[in-house]
């Protein structure tokens, strides 16, 4: 099979596409021939290093979709042609889904509905899952007025459709540009405010009548923590799903004042009652038409390390998906 794999850490040069040995699923394994593969953040930072590599050889990626080809011992041969979507591909994995197939536990591919392309199946085991998890988590966002930091990204843009259909009173997104703006009010948010050019802290005052919202989710906790105790208000919470430096720092005093609190999670650690809530709450949605996917581009599987350096870089509005 076609594959993208590295032997080492480093820039995009140490991609190698090429042949690698098809995959044979093992018992409760399913192997699915991959339509395509999602590019995520987490894979060109592991690929560089924020964390050494766990296995001689890694093929990159978490999130893909495809159709089953093959099963393995004690998995129904029904499921052999079912269309799915998979999540934690690469996770403690050495082959993930830049390839054209995957073999892996047959929980991790899901159902995807007929309606539902591929290209959009490959957003939803990273993207989709973080974003659902951040607004449900806790108690979930009913009737709370929430703040999405860096509504136009990926995570975002699924977080302020989420937090909307979970019955969130108002949203509210930043932005870097008028462009990201508008892609996040298409998403359904009720405010943006550019953090490059406007004070966050005066202008969720000015929104919420200085009552601040109820939750935060947050993409870079490293430049939010200092401004929790300004905009939650009492007793609000931050889920924090990303950070762009090693640290956080906020105020003890006024924090402790709030009694806010701050709920970290990695998605590809999520608890299995966690997993199948969020997975059950998001196939509901995608089987009733609710979601809306920003698909920013696809290319081929052979030019995974241009695909890395875009999402790097910051280049796209939405997700970029490789073509398998």
């Amino acid at each position: 099979m076609k594959a993208v794999w590295y032997d080492r850490n480093g820039d995009s040069s140490v991609l190698t596409y090429g042949e690698l040995p098809t995959p044979t699923p093992g018992p409760g394994e399913v192997l699915v021939r991959l339509a395509t593969s999602g590019v995520n953040p987490s894979d060109w930072k592991t690929r560089r290093g924020s964390r050494p590599m766990a296995f001689p050889r890694v093929v990159p990626h978490s999130d893909g979709a495809g159709t089953i080809e093959a099963v393995g011992e004690g998995v129904d041969r029904a499921r052999i042609g079912e269309r799915v979507w998979v999540w934690n591909g690469q996770w403690k994995r050495a082959f993930g889904t830049a390839a054209e197939c995957i073999a892996l536990p047959a929980l991790q591919a899901v159902p995807l509905p007929e309606h539902v392309s591929f290209e959009a199946g490959a957003c939803l085991g990273i993207p989709a899952l973080t974003a659902l998890h951040a607004v449900l988590t806790d108690g979930g966002v009913t009737g709370q007025t929430v703040l999405v930091t860096g509504g136009a990204g990926s995570v975002g843009h699924y977080a302020i459709q989420f937090a909307r259909l979970l019955g969130a009173a108002r949203i509210i997104t930043t932005v870097s540009s008028e462009e990201k703006a508008a892609h996040a009010l298409g998403a359904g948010a009720d405010a943006t405010i550019n953090y490059r050019s406007e004070d966050v802290a005066e202008r969720v005052a000015a929104l919420t009548g200085a009552a601040g919202v109820q939750r935060v989710v947050d993409v870079d906790l490293s430049s939010t923590a200092a401004l929790l105790p300004a905009v939650l208000a009492p007793g609000g919470l931050c889920a924090v799903y990303g950070s762009n430096g090693p640290a956080a720092t906020m105020q003890f005093g006024p924090a402790i004042m709030k009694g806010i609190a701050v709920r970290w999670f990695i998605v590809y650690e999520l608890t299995p009652a966690q997993r199948a809530l969020a997975v059950d709450t998001l196939q509901a949605w995608l089987r009733a038409d609710l979601v809306r996917h920003a698909i920013a581009a696809r290319v081929p599987l052979a030019e995974c390390a241009a695909a890395h350096d875009a999402v790097e870089g910051g280049r796209f509005i939405g997700n970029l998906v490789l073509d398998c």
